[in-house]
């Protein structure tokens, strides 16, 4: 983790920051852009987020400043890591625990032996279908709002790549997995898609992103932290 004092954000800088749980990535952009203006004394500087997580999600978000976010499309390509929790026997129209309850499905038949095998269907090249619950934008209106008004959409699956699905814990009707995948990989999916499998409903708890690429969520700075060093600078600045 880098001094903040040491960050070039107007020529550019890359910024590894932790997120929140019930944080929108654009949040988080929002709250360091509004400081980061305060530092360098300007109206605008350019700050974007290079791959969202879901509010519900927590981990590494990568945020770039100034002529950096020319490489945001770059980190974007990356592959990811992600640490979480499905529960078993359950789904949600949103596939994670932002949303209530919709079905309930029998686990009685489901053992470790049958979890385990089941990673197996989801190594490899995949035909992945988002959730409607997603950012994903359709004649340039996001799903989720659409979603939320409950109307109806035909939704695309897409091309992924999952690389390993390591499955940590079980502690029946949880679940804990780790997962490594390509761009535009929807672990909600993933969940959601694996209960099928099973015969039964998933649905997601918990998830962490924990890697972009070489970059690694135990080098990025805890927001609120990130916030109270740069509130220190500006303090010290405007001394």
């Amino acid at each position: 983790m880098k001094n903040i004092r040491s960050y070039t954000f107007k020529e550019g800088a890359t910024l590894l920051i932790d997120k929140p749980k019930t944080w929108t990535s654009f949040d988080v952009v929002n709250k360091i852009r509004y400081r980061v203006k305060r530092i360098l004394n300007v109206k605008k500087i350019k700050v974007g987020h290079a791959g969202t997580l879901d509010p519900m999600a927590t981990g590494l978000l990568i945020l770039c400043t100034g002529k950096f976010t020319k490489k945001i499309n770059e980190y974007q390509g990356m592959e990811k890591e992600y640490t979480g929790t499905l529960k078993l026997g359950e789904t949600t129209p949103s596939y994670d625990a932002e949303t209530e309850v919709d079905e309930t499905f029998e686990i009685n038949h489901i053992n470790e032996d049958l979890i385990y095998k089941t990673t197996h269907q989801f190594i490899g090249e995949l035909d992945q279908v988002p959730p409607i619950f997603s950012a994903i934008k359709v004649d340039g209106q996001p799903l989720y709002k659409r979603a939320r008004k409950g109307q109806e959409v035909e939704i695309k699956s897409r091309k992924i790549k999952i690389f390993d699905f390591e499955i940590t814990k079980i502690e029946m009707p949880f679940v804990s997995f780790r997962v490594r995948c390509s761009k535009g990989t929807y672990i909600r999916s993933l969940a959601y898609d694996f209960g099928q499998a099973l015969n039964s409903g998933a649905y997601l708890t918990e998830l962490c992103r924990t890697k972009i690429g070489e970059y690694a969520l135990e080098d990025a700075w805890e927001l609120e932290h990130f916030i109270q060093e740069i509130e220190a600078w500006i303090e010290e600045r405007e001394e």
